[in-house]
């Protein structure tokens, strides 16, 4: 039986190896190269090279085609010391991959030639557990979960709206949610308003928002502001988020919050809802299409009845309110197709989704031709749709 070094021996006499004094020069260079750390996360932990994509080895057949889909792409696998990258590489051979090299010395190598190194946001193991279903799908993994503990979204309401997204962003590990809405709890609310109870009526409702959402995950950092938009604070509250979710219930707030997004290159994620009708968009941080695009002026107070006159099916909202918390998701992680160009409109009654296509107007004052956004002038409307 042959011993484990001379089956070693046998796969590197198979295998092409690089040092790593070669691989810095390759990167330094600007090669495109996929680099591959296969270590244990205890080792991943401790360092690795900046621009390495993290598959641990019990992982890489699984995992490689997500990371490297082209065959014929160059690779360059490491471990600690250089033996299971050989392993490694002759997997990956076998695989089909043509250009595959591993790093002799391993990460060892590499910090002894005083390369530098970069250390990894970690999760927790209460966090591991709690979003293990999000780390075992290729497209999030535990970077993507990352990304969303460090991300910051923005909810316009924490009425119909606000409600079911802010507690899917919360439930999926967005980082810093914040909250703004100037409202007490009613006894009307409850029949949809998802975040708040019976025993919170007459309670601000940034205030109930915090303690559901804090309840939920205690990761979630949720930020309160008791206060409605207006041209003297949007600026300052949109400037820090990521991503804006319009719950809004007046066509005021939406004007204004289109033009102060674009000022500020910040994606929307706009939703509004009507009897047994929601409709859904997203406007991207570049503008084309915005909110103008598609109501160029506000329509008149008889033609915007708010749901405290006209109603609302009370599980409308919580459709259209999950949608965008998966719109943002997206957006955060950089997947998928967002709905930005396209209105999705949903009819409750007939269980139906409809998409029309959204086109920049080209004479839109706020996105149109030779428009300078930082120019653009922030206007407090007549407020015309209240109580959604």
């Amino acid at each position: 039986m042959p011993s484990f070094q001379n089956y070693l021996k046998g796969i590197k006499s198979e295998i092409d190896e690089i040092d790593a004094v070669g691989t810095k020069k390759l990167l330094d260079q600007g090669a495109d190269v996929a680099l591959i750390d296969v270590r244990e996360q205890n080792e991943y932990t401790q360092g690795y090279i900046p621009g390495a994509t993290w598959i641990p080895r019990g992982f890489l057949e699984l995992r490689i085609e997500e990371a490297v889909p082209k065959r014929e792409a160059s690779v360059i696998l490491y471990c600690a010391g250089g033996t299971r990258s050989a392993l490694a590489a002759r997997a990956l051979r076998e695989l089909g991959y043509e250009d595959v090299k591993s790093m002799a010395g391993g990460f060892t190598s590499w910090k002894r030639n005083g390369y530098g190194f970069d250390l990894p946001v970690v999760m927790t193991p209460e966090q591991a557990e709690r979003y293990s279903r999000h780390t075992l799908l290729p497209e999030v993994g535990e970077k993507g979960q990352i990304a969303l503990l460090g991300a910051k979204v923005l909810c316009i309401g924490a009425g119909g709206l606000g409600s079911p997204s802010a507690l899917y962003l919360a439930a999926a590990g967005v980082g810093t949610i914040g909250i703004i809405d100037d409202d007490v709890v009613d006894a009307s609310n409850l029949q949809r308003q998802i975040l708040h109870s019976t025993d919170r009526i007459g309670m601000p409702k940034v205030e109930s928002a915090q303690k559901t959402l804090t309840g939920l995950n205690p990761d979630v950092k949720v930020r309160t502001y008791q206060d409605r938009l207006t041209s003297d604070n949007v600026l300052e509250i949109l400037a820090d988020y990521d991503v804006i979710v319009d719950g809004a219930d007046n066509f005021q707030t939406r004007y204004l919050l289109n033009d102060a997004a674009l000022k500020l290159a910040k994606p929307v994620v706009h939703s509004s809802i009507f009897r047994f009708e929601g409709q859904i968009t997203v406007f991207p941080a570049q503008g084309e299409p915005c909110y103008r695009c598609l109501y160029p002026e506000p329509p008149p107070p008889e033609e915007a009845p708010s749901c405290q006159e006209a109603g609302v099916l009370g599980v409308l909202p919580g459709i259209m309110g999950v949608l965008q918390a998966t719109e943002a998701v997206k957006l955060i992680l950089g997947l998928g197709t967002t709905l930005s160009g396209r209105l999705m409109v949903y009819d409750a009654l007939k269980t139906k989704f409809r998409e029309l296509k959204l086109r920049r107007d080209p004479n839109c004052p706020t996105c149109g031709e030779g428009v300078d956004r930082s120019q653009i002038e922030l206007i407090d409307y007549v407020q015309f749709c209240m109580g959604a």
